[in-house]
């Protein structure tokens, strides 16, 4: 068994490492399905494992100066203080309780679903966006819309544990559409440090979080995030992203039946 769990680090690893997302997304369900691990407590788990994995990820990309931290700051204001009300919910409604978890199934169905929209639409609707350049926010408007962004993505990151990596992305580029595509992804990550981190905490204090898989999971998912990144010049990002979208919409059905 602790071997399935390291090759599913591995894979889930070479996945996003090739995608830039699938993370949150593929893992929680695949403890939840294959392995029969309480939904409350594979959020828990993915959650410290998302939180050291971008750990990692925000370094790099402080190095290569593709971090706007005015950004990062506006979504930590929003999304930090959701993901303490969040837990706070979590502990008073019963995190382990089967009821709960039943909800919280339901909003791993529910986040993985959005993500799905997020791969497959980000595209269009950026392009929606350039074409309007009136309808795009400037100065406090925009500021507001960051930080209600940030509520909504600690909400959802906190009870499902998916949210900050596709939908997170695709927020800030419908928010800042100039932003380069790598700035993008260093912004997307290094917001989703502290919000994990504390979300983690959270899941920690609620005693939902399982350190032996999570050890075994790290150990299979930094080799395949290694050689995913390699490999992701070689396929074609499209192809990429259709195979993860079907995969996700197939997850989300068993989720919900």
């Amino acid at each position: 068994m602790l071997l399935t769990y390291v090759i599913s680090g591995f894979a889930v690893g070479l996945l996003v490492g090739m995608t830039g997302v699938g993370g949150g997304s593929l893992m929680t369900p695949l403890l939840t399905m294959l392995f029969g691990v309480p939904p409350s407590v594979a959020v828990g788990t993915d959650l410290a494992f998302a939180a050291i994995t971008k750990s990692a990820g925000t370094f790099t990309h402080r190095l290569r100066g593709t971090v706007k931290w005015e950004v990062v700051r506006l979504l930590c204001i929003g999304a930090l203080p959701a993901a303490v009300l969040a837990t706070l919910a979590l502990k008073y409604f019963g995190a382990l309780d089967r009821a709960i978890n039943e909800v919280i199934r339901y909003s791993i169905a529910c986040s993985v679903l959005l993500t799905v929209v997020a791969l497959l639409f980000k595209g269009k609707m950026l392009a929606w966006i350039n074409a309007r350049p009136e309808r795009q926010l400037h100065g406090a408007a925009l500021g507001a819309a960051t930080i209600a962004a940030g509520a909504l993505l600690g909400t959802l990151v906190t009870v499902s544990s998916i949210g900050a990596g596709a939908i997170g992305a695709t927020l800030l580029v419908m928010l800042y559409p100039r932003m380069s595509a790598a700035e993008v992804a260093g912004t997307d990550i290094a917001y989703a440090v502290p919000l994990t981190a504390i979300a983690a905490f959270g899941h920690w204090w609620l005693g939902s979080i399982n350190w032996a898989l999570l050890a075994m999971l790290l150990i299979g998912s930094v080799p395949g995030i290694t050689l995913g990144s390699w490999a992701a010049r070689a396929v074609p990002e499209r192809f990429l992203r259709g195979l993860l979208a079907m995969t996700l919409t197939g997850v989300a059905a068993k989720l919900i039946y």
